[in-house]
């Protein structure tokens, strides 16, 4: 069988996820590399061996048409415009979350995929999770009934990653748009992807990037020093979600909050039981008339050894056997009414409906 070619754009940090998903799947070559950063793209191509390097992506895209699928690994505000551009071309696209910078991007972005044929996947790496396996296996045999409630968290106390992460002009916002689009996926898709109805959210900029912290440990500085960098996005983000089967989320995302240490906690909570990912997982219900917490005799909480692959593995299967991937795509459109609906209630304190 020929192996796909394959092209990414923007090399950073999320990259090598990519890049090392598709180096271990046998279907697939690394075939180009692009980035606007020449020096980190020729790294890049040295240590995995790739000679086709574009610092254009418009550049690459019309002198390698032989390519059959790109990976956009770029900052949030050239997810759109690379992922049109290479739907254009006629290349199948996995594009990293968050989907876009706002909806109406996302818009765009489904409507290029539908005009050429090809197919759009937005990476919501925590739905192939083993965690979310195991969850989503209690939800649909049942054990947890019809869930009316969820919350989700994702708090680092001292988490400002730096960078273009700060800047909501490359970023289109902070910890919400970064951590919160993974919880907020997560738990939908766990749920069924309820449709969302209306939103009531808030967000707070107060402590920024601490630059007088002397303590670093804590820290995720891991896209540059935080101390030289723009910080304008939101510190604190926080929104109810209520969604058309009655189902509400609470929901709660930060770069810097001041609490004793990070917290990741996903809780579900249905008419038969509820389940907690913090990170084990732990069921509760009720077992011959008794209440009952249940734990599994195996590793449940999230394992990153082989995460992404599962997510490039999935994307790969889809084109090609042809599978239908628009579901995803269109998820990832919600997501982003959701985003925009919250950052709009946190500047007009006020509820949105969808």
């Amino acid at each position: 069988m020929k192996k796909l070619k394959i092209a990414v754009i923007g090399v950073g940090g999320i990259s090598e996820q990519h890049i090392q998903g598709y180096l271990h799947n046998e279907n697939t070559e690394v075939y180009a590399l692009c980035d606007i950063n020449a020096e980190l793209l020729a790294k890049k191509g040295e240590k995995y061996g790739v000679t086709r390097l574009y610092t254009d992506e418009a550049t690459m895209l019309k002198e390698l048409p032989e390519i059959d699928a790109v990976s956009v690994c770029t900052w949030n505000c050239a997810h759109a415009p690379c992922s049109i551009m290479a739907l254009n071309a006629g290349k199948d696209v996995l594009c990293e979350k968050p989907m876009a910078m706002n909806a109406k991007e996302a818009e765009e972005m489904i409507a290029a995929a539908k005009r050429n044929g090809k197919k759009l996947m937005v990476g919501f790496v925590r739905r192939f999770g083993n965690d979310a396996a195991i969850v989503k296996d209690f939800v649909d045999n049942g054990s947890l009934g019809e869930i009316y409630y969820a919350k989700a968290s994702y708090l680092r106390r001292n988490g400002n990653p730096g960078g273009w992460f700060g800047d909501k002009k490359r970023s289109g916002g902070g910890p919400l748009i970064d951590l919160g689009v993974h919880v907020i996926d997560l738990t939908r898709y766990l749920m069924g992807n309820p449709k969302p109805v209306s939103v009531y959210g808030a967000t707070f900029t107060v402590l920024g990037n601490r630059k007088g912290i002397k303590d670093k440990v804590a820290s995720h500085t891991s896209a540059g020093k935080t101390d030289d960098d723009i910080c304008d996005v939101e510190d604190m983000a926080t929104a109810f979600v209520r969604y058309d089967n009655g189902a509400v989320l609470s929901v709660e995302a930060s770069f810097s909050l001041n609490i004793k240490s990070e917290v990741g906690t996903i809780e579900l909570f249905g008419t038969n039981g509820g389940v907690k990912l913090d990170p084990e997982f732990e069921l509760y219900t009720q077992i011959n008339g008794y209440l009952a917490d249940v734990n599994l005799n195996m590793p449940t909480s999230l394992s990153f050894n082989g995460l992404f692959q599962n997510e490039i593995d999935y994307f790969v299967n889809a084109v090609l056997t042809d599978k239908d991937v628009s579901d995803i795509a269109e998820d990832g459109l919600t997501l982003m009414k959701i985003l925009d609906a919250i950052y709009e209630s946190a500047e007009t304190c006020k509820e949105v409906v969808l």
